[in-house]
């Protein structure tokens, strides 16, 4: 429907005038996300309070408007897109840190704390909040629940899921709603927090967010090891996991990714390889000097050609800097990017790295691969000229099948949204897609929240 002049005057005495916007450019700069698929919202709402949250939603669902939540809009599944128009609901001036306590190990925060202000803001008590995406200097703490983020520690630590303890939230009636404990068990009727985490956004609106501390590591030490071709590098990864070896981190980068990262940023890496694995061990400092040595060992056993052990924190971050900047400079390659976010289980990554270089070859395309090989989770990126952008589409469809062959998934991290929604039913079986189904009608049966998102739909009628 149509958001005309009476609501708009309703919505603005909720928010007050200056946190409406309907301008053009801010319609339009509200209209997509990393995934660049644009639909333009009608209006625009910033709110500053659960309470301003709970009455938009009263008035959307009384209405029939759609809803979208919408945190930093770094997703790349297209989560937060308004596909349907209605309202974006900008989350971003909520993004107080309400409180830390560090003799229960928690902390309370509004749902657009950016998550690496937040680690800071921790790591000066000495506590630890591990879950750390890519994004993570920009996304919203929001935005890693409704996605149920994972991150480059994730091997060790565990993902955004494992750390949320509780969660207060609005359902799309306008209701607030308050799931979980501040307290480390707690099994008190169905857990419907673990539930909302990621949801994407399609079962209600998170206001404010508890999270699970733990005592900073004392130390860390990180090394980068160059291999001559990808399965030497696919085959450590597989055999430090059997070894009971758990780095907090375990990264994979293709050669292709390196030279890229180099091009743009001359960060001085170690060049000419096929594949790098990127290594961090935390811990006290005997655990931490043990652990590397441990799995540089392997790394030897395993044929890699060189590797370059960071003498100290400024070097490990430069090491760190080279992971974090590869999607920035792949899309500096000029080239159309389809990106994927798949996983296997961990002794199969050399079958993967295999399939997709073999892919690659058969295809002619370049397939860029990066990614938390660790706990088997990979960042595939296709590129090609703009006109083979079919090809490079079929090609996900393939690499799916290839991946739930070997017992994986299609999304480890980055959500269904709507990119990816067709292709759930690769994954899912009906009966429980149908389950999954009838909790969102439960919970929204106005279909407003969020809607487009993960469940399939037919866009050729509009």
């Amino acid at each position: 429907m149509t958001i005309g002049p009476d609501l708009i005057k309703e919505f603005s005495k909720i928010v007050g005038e200056e946190d409406v916007d309907t301008s053009p450019e801010g319609r339009i700069s509200h209209a997509y996300d990393a995934t660049q698929v644009q639909y333009k919202p009608q209006i625009i709402l910033y709110p500053e309070c659960t309470e301003e949250v709970s009455r938009i939603l009263s008035i959307c669902n009384r209405e029939g408007i759609p809803l979208y939540p919408r945190g930093a809009g770094s997703g790349f599944a297209g989560g937060s897109v308004p596909v349907q128009g209605g309202v974006s609901l900008v989350m971003t001036r909520m993004n107080r840190i309400k409180k830390i306590v560090p003799e229960d190990l928690y902390a309370v925060v509004e749902p657009g704390v950016v998550n690496g202000v937040f680690q800071k803001s921790v790591e000066i008590m000495d506590l630890f909040y591990p879950p750390d995406p890519g994004s993570m200097a920009f996304s919203t703490l929001g935005g890693n629940v409704a996605t149920g983020a994972g991150g480059l520690r994730s091997l060790k630590y565990g993902v955004t899921r494992d750390y949320v303890l509780g969660l207060e939230a609005v359902l799309p009636s306008g209701e607030i709603i308050r799931p979980g404990v501040k307290t480390v068990k707690g099994v008190v009727g169905y857990d419907m927090t673990r539930l909302l985490v990621g949801s994407e956004g399609t079962l209600a609106v998170v206001t404010e967010i508890t999270l699970r501390l733990i005592p900073k590591p004392e130390t860390c030490r990180t090394a980068l090891a160059v291999f001559a071709n990808h399965r030497d590098a696919g085959r450590t990864v597989a055999r430090t996991i059997a070894a009971r070896i758990i780095p907090s981190t375990l990264e994979f980068m293709d050669g292709s990714c390196v030279e890229a990262v180099e091009k743009q940023f001359r960060l001085d890496l170690p060049a000419h390889g096929a594949a790098y694995l990127l290594i961090e061990v935390d811990g006290g400092p005997e655990e931490t000097d043990r652990g590397i040595a441990r799995i540089e060992g392997i790394c030897r056993e395993e044929g890699a050609v060189h590797i370059l052990s960071a003498a100290d924190r400024t070097e490990g971050e430069r090491l760190w800097k080279a992971r974090r900047s590869i999607s920035q400079a792949i899309n500096r390659m000029g080239l159309t990017k389809v990106n994927e976010d798949i996983a296997v289980p961990r002794s199969r990554v050399p079958e993967i790295l295999d399939y997709l270089q073999a892919l690659a070859r058969e295809r002619k395309m370049r397939i860029l691969t990066f990614g938390h090989a660790g706990d088997g989770n990979l960042h595939v990126n296709i590129l090609t000229e703009a006109s083979r952008k079919e090809e490079a589409e079929a090609c996900v469809v393939e690499i799916f099948r290839e991946v739930l062959r070997l017992e994986g998934t299609i999304s480890a991290e980055h959500g269904i949204g709507m990119v990816k929604s067709r292709f759930i039913g690769m994954e899912i079986a009906p009966p429980l897609l149908s389950a999954m189904q009838k909790v969102k009608e439960a919970l929204d049966p106005q279909g407003i929240l969020n809607p487009g998102k993960i469940f399939p739909v037919d866009w050729s009628n509009g």
